[in-house]
């Protein structure tokens, strides 16, 4: 058997699983737990000043502690038992730290809907996917909206859990996942502003490498894909990334703009942002073709992960 085999057999696995089932239920989703928990604790926090920073930093590490631990304890146990029930029963709660059919299905239902011209489902449909008010989006900016929400969350939603579980195990998925799930609930400013802040800075650190590899293979992904263009998605990509307000967002962002040749625009004047140097206007097909570059992503980052799991128990 070669090295780490086991761990390449839960990750393909897991991969599989997400693809043909999509995600397990919401009372045995681990990510929901996860934000369960958070809410209860963040409930009963102090928000401001001293004892806010300070009772986020202690949210936040115990809460990326437990799920560690307890994900290494169970992978640990699962081995002692069988290698198979390591192998399913790890992938099925790998799974749980990453979704690549739900994103894609979420972005094509409002394709679907904007193909309609039916604005009301269309708008209905955004909260799944962004945090803005969508009551007055047009159709033009709900494409727009769209197409961010799925190149920034190739990030977020696998390429980040895969490479961190081929780094560190399944605990390593579980802790990213936690931090994740914490930035997404209390790491914004305003009543957040110090609770969250410890979240928010852990979440833009595990995701630094991630974020910009993701840059990296959309630009790649381009190169091969109808509709892209690469210099231009590699140009726009070194221009705008620093753009957005978060550290890592603007990497895949700027460098599916630039692919695609249109201009992402978020307007707001605290985090508000323009990506791109348009060359047409965006259209719904956009959408189509940022889930193609997902996909194909998503191929380059499954094939990194499944080399630095070989590589990692190869020396170790």
């Amino acid at each position: 058997m070669f090295p780490g085999a086991d761990d390449l057999a839960v990750l393909a696995l897991a991969v599989a699983l997400d693809l043909t089932l999509g995600e397990p239920p919401m009372w045995a989703h681990p990510t929901v737990w996860m934000g369960r928990l958070t809410g209860f604790l963040e409930s009963r926090a102090p928000k401001q000043g001293t004892a806010g920073l300070a009772a986020g930093l202690v949210i936040a590490l115990s809460l990326a502690c437990l799920w560690g631990v307890a994900a290494y304890f169970v992978a640990w146990g699962l081995k002692e038992i069988h290698t198979v029930a390591f192998i399913v029963v790890g992938a099925a709660l790998l799974k749980s730290t990453f979704s690549v059919r739900l994103l894609h299905r979420e972005a094509a239902l409002i394709r679907g809907h904007l193909d309609r011209n039916d604005m009301e489902q269309v708008r209905a449909r955004m909260p799944s996917l962004v945090s803005r008010d969508p009551s007055n989006l047009t159709a033009e900016q709900a494409t727009a909206a769209t197409v961010e929400s799925v190149s920034e969350n190739i990030n977020d939603s696998f390429l980040a859990p895969w490479l961190a579980f081929a780094l560190f195990g399944l605990s390593g998925a579980f802790v990213f996942r936690a931090i994740n799930t914490l930035d997404s609930m209390i790491g914004y400013r305003g009543v957040y502003e110090h609770l969250g802040k410890t979240s928010a800075r852990l979440d833009d650190l595990i995701n630094l490498i991630p974020a910009r590899l993701g840059g990296f293979l959309l630009v790649a992904a381009s190169a091969f894909l109808p509709g892209q263009n690469m210099a231009r998605a590699w140009r726009i990509m070194w221009r705008h990334n620093g753009r957005t307000q978060s550290p890592n967002a603007g990497w895949t962002m700027s460098g599916m703009a630039g692919a695609l040749g249109v201009q992402l625009q978020k307007v707001d004047p605290d985090v508000g942002y323009q990506l791109g140097e348009p060359d047409r206007p965006l259209e719904p097909q956009d959408i189509t073709r940022t889930i193609q570059s997902m996909y194909l992503v998503g191929a380059f980052g499954l094939a990194i992960a499944f080399a630095i799991i070989y590589v990692r128990h190869s020396i170790f």
